[in-house]
């Protein structure tokens, strides 16, 4: 391993930056775009997605000729920089529409969608009369036997041809029976746009566009990105990296209820492949066993066309411009939409996933991180982007701590995520309806953006470290295109064994089965685990007899389907037990903890496990690694890199809540070995500081204060920015006194300590414990200063949430002090 390596871990390129989105969300102007820009810049952000907002005044309209000239300000100053931009395709959300520029241009291109009209019957002959508004068609008419208010006999569906706008039925005497009109008609659904008024149920919002109409989706081009090409174009393939499209909803939101995307003339497609058209009434009504399977066919019926016409365009249209389509669809599984994407991407938003309650592991949520990672994996891309932090906050809107974002970032990056997008910076948080649009602002108009450059380098080292790194997993997860499954792989992550989810599609199309693995890629997979995929195609089912006969393994699920050579499981001990015999962990821990997660990757010859504390527990052991060589832990936080040495095939391990290490194999040099060794250490001396301190804040000047809230101090209870809090302590002398260790106690949230006027450091999460050099100590009297700084969610949200520094603080002179890391280097 060579100190380039190293060093590119330290100090990694500006390719690998945060790309936050960018709020335009107010009058916007020359000067302020200069001056964020190179704000971002100074705190290592040097790149950003130029996300179009809500508050943009209405003069200044999307698009428009002042419109683009300011964006080409951003962009160019953007390009003096060295910073890369990514295009935002929309005016707000969902993508699509051109802020209804599209449907402006011709109405016919409106949102369609499906409706059911239903006539209950009468023993005998009736005569129903069809009426249909003005851009409506009649798509099908159906006599059906009702079950219940909620159900229906399939077998009894016949389908009726209608005459001069009537359909004549004669009704059996037994059973109840109703005639279903299948109607596509105007959603009449909205995106929201970019000017007050233009918000979700507000007058003037923004008609959504037909994403499954291909001419309106050429005009959404037309007018969204020709555009910009137009404005831009020098700057395409070098400072514009790529196009982002989110979320398209072919519906619309806020649209007439009870509907099902459609759009004209589908019914042909829908039943050329394999569907049909009898079944169109178990898109609403209860059929028995076939419902779940009816309905996901229409689904991905729904979903090729969506690629065809949306998806699969402006991919063509930016490859041929030299840039990357990223983005995101809707569902937070919906992997096979990710094919025509460059960048794959997924978003983590409204705190679906977080720390508390399991929220990380379970729900159809916890499966957004790898759904980007492992589309980007089994297509041989680069890079997966992951846009996070949006409307996270715990208790209110503005209270997400610095703890937790860490958290998130780790979540998303030892799940694979390469390209993280915060959510958002804002332009300006000038009123309530800027400040909590989808809150909180993330970046410059939060507290903690003085000290976001180590945020910023600590995602770029990930970046970095998961990019052009495949993962070594053994476990492929089969999943269907818009389907994740999530218990089994609960099971794995809890007990560090790393997988990937691999699409039936894919497995059919794309899988060579060599030597008992499944080759896709760089990913190499000795076990097959399937949890819940139902429908498999002969030609899947015979690479998993080909798999299975070559000494593959398959583990199924007692909910899944029949494969030939599969070993059955009922509960995560049966799978824990199969899987162990396989050798497919990925590390082995001692302890065993279930809130450790680990992935390993493969960089320039050596090895590389990044371990994240996804608990809320620190944990303290050792870690088995089935690599041999040199060993090292790089700390991304820190930058920080020391050897280890190993025992017994094992490296020890401590790591805190909130804590992420990497430790790397180097095959091509040999370990130290580490020694066990019995040292006498004196007692500690411990001193108390929880008395005598001062604080200097322009609202409460009230001399010595007790350690307590400032939310408790007259005048500071909505206070949010920072604190400094002062007292002095004494040594009677330093000869002996190499290190010391400061723990705070509790913290809210930010604190950054000083001894004597020289920095120690920042912590921003518990514990809050910091190693003091000997050096910066004197005889006699010290002055200890803590600058605290909390979320903005006091000032933002009048939440009044525990701020400050409330201790106990102790300062322990001798004995095992923690470590500071910061002086140990390689």
């Amino acid at each position: 391993m060579t100190d380039t390596l190293r060093q590119a871990f330290l100090t990694p390129a500006d390719e690998f930056t945060p790309v936050p989105f960018w709020f335009w969300n107010d009058d916007i102007t020359e000067e302020g775009i200069s001056e964020q820009l190179q704000d971002f810049a100074d705190k290592g952000v040097m790149g950003v997605v130029l996300h179009p907002r809500i508050g943009i005044p209405e003069q200044l309209t999307y698009m428009s000729l002042s419109f683009m000239e300011l964006l080409k300000v951003a962009v160019n100053e953007a390009s003096r920089l060295g910073m890369s931009v990514i295009l935002y395709d929309e005016a707000m959300y969902p993508s699509g529409s051109a802020n209804g520029q599209v449907v402006a241009s011709n109405p016919a291109f409106a949102s369609r969608g499906l409706e059911l009209r239903e006539h209950s019957l009468s023993a005998g002959e009736n005569n129903i009369a069809i009426e249909l508004s003005k851009g409506e068609t009649l798509v099908s008419v159906q006599a059906v036997q009702k079950l219940t208010a909620a159900s229906v006999d399939l077998a009894t569906v016949e389908c009726l041809e209608a005459k001069d706008g009537h359909v004549t039925f004669t009704a059996p005497a037994a059973g109840e029976w109703s005639i279903l009109l299948f109607v596509e008609t105007f959603t009449h659904g909205s995106i929201r746009g970019i000017h007050f008024g233009q918000d979700d149920g507000e007058p003037n919002a923004p008609a959504a566009a037909d994403l499954l109409n291909p001419d309106a989706v050429q005009q959404f081009i037309k007018l969204t990105h020709d555009v910009y090409y137009k404005t831009l174009e020098a700057f395409f393939g070098n400072t514009v990296i790529a196009m982002f499209t989110d979320e398209p909803d072919m519906l619309g939101r806020g649209h007439k209820k009870g509907l099902k995307p459609w759009t004209n003339d589908f019914l042909g497609e829908y039943v050329r492949h394999g569907n049909e058209e009898s079944w169109l009434s178990a898109l609403w009504f209860e059929v028995g066993d076939r419902t779940t399977s009816i309905r996901h066919d229409y689904k991905k019926t729904l979903n090729r066309r969506l690629r065809e016409t949306y998806y699969r365009p402006i991919s063509e249209w930016c490859m041929a411009h030299g840039i990357a389509l990223t983005g995101h669809p809707a569902g937070s599984s919906d992997i096979g939409l990710l094919d025509d994407f460059h960048i794959p991407g997924q978003d983590v938003v409204w705190r679906w996933v977080g720390p508390e309650e399991e929220k990380g592991l379970e729900g159809v949520h916890s499966t957004a991180g790898k759904c980007s990672a492992d589309a980007a994996r089994h297509r041989g891309l680069r890079k997966n982007l992951n846009e996070f932090l949006g409307v996270c906050g715990k208790e209110t809107d503005w209270a997400l701590s610095p703890g937790d974002m860490k958290w998130y970032i780790d979540w998303l990056a030892v799940r694979g995520v390469n390209l993280f997008c915060p959510h958002a910076f804002y332009y300006s948080v000038d009123g309530k309806r800027r400040s909590h649009e989808r809150p909180p602002d993330v970046g410059p108009n939060n507290s903690w953006w003085p000290y976001y450059r180590t945020y910023a380098t600590y995602m770029k080292r990930l970046s970095w470290l998961l990019t052009d790194s495949p993962n070594t997993a053994k476990v492929a997860v089969l999943c269907d295109e818009d389907e994740l499954p999530w218990v089994s792989p609960r099971t794995l992550f809890e007990h560090q064994i790393d997988f990937n989810y691999l699409e039936t599609s894919l497995l059919e199309d794309k899988v060579t089965v060599t030597g008992g693995r499944l080759l896709i890629e760089e990913q190499r997979y000795t076990t097959l685990l399937i949890e819940t995929v139902q429908d498999l195609s002969d030609t899947v089912v015979e690479k998993i007899r080909a798999f299975a006969d070559q000494g593959g393994h398959i583990i199924v699920s007692e909910r899944g389907p029949n494969v030939p050579g599969a070993v059955r499981y009922a509960n995560e001990d049966e799978l824990l037990v199969q899987l162990s015999q396989w050798d497919v962990a990925t590390v082995t821990l001692t302890p065993a903890s279930p809130g450790i997660r680990v992935s390993r990757v493969k960089k320039e010859g050596a090895f590389l496990y990044l371990l994240t504390n996804e608990g809320d527990e620190a944990y303290e052991g050792a870690v088995a690694l089935p690599d041999n060589g040199k060993v090292e832990q790089w700390n991304s936080w820190t930058g920080t890199m020391i050897e280890v040495g190993v025992k017994n095939g094992a490296v020890s391990l401590n790591l805190p809540v909130r804590e992420s290490l990497i430790i790397v194999v180097d095959p091509d040099n040999e370990s130290i070995r580490r020694h066990e060794q019995t040292v006498s250490i004196a007692e500690p001396v411990v001193q108390h500081l929880n008395a005598g301190w001062s604080v200097a804040t322009p609202m409460f000047d009230k001399g010595e204060i007790a350690l307590t809230s400032w939310t408790t101090w007259e005048g500071m209870e909505r206070f949010s920015g920072t604190v400094a809090y002062e007292c002095d302590f004494s040594l009677d002398s330093v000869d002996d006194v190499p290190q010391l260790e400061l723990d705070l106690g509790q913290v809210h949230d930010i604190a950054q300590v000083f001894i004597n006027g020289y920095e120690v450091g920042v912590k921003m999460w518990a514990p809050y414990r910091f190693g003091i050099d000997g050096a910066l100590l004197r005889e006699g009297s010290n002055t200890l200063a803590i600058h605290v700084t909390n979320t903005m969610a006091n000032q933002m949200d009048d939440a009044m949430l525990p701020s400050g520094l409330l201790g106990p603080v102790r300062l322990v002179v001798g004995g095992e002090p923690e470590t500071n890391l910061e002086a140990i280097k390689l």
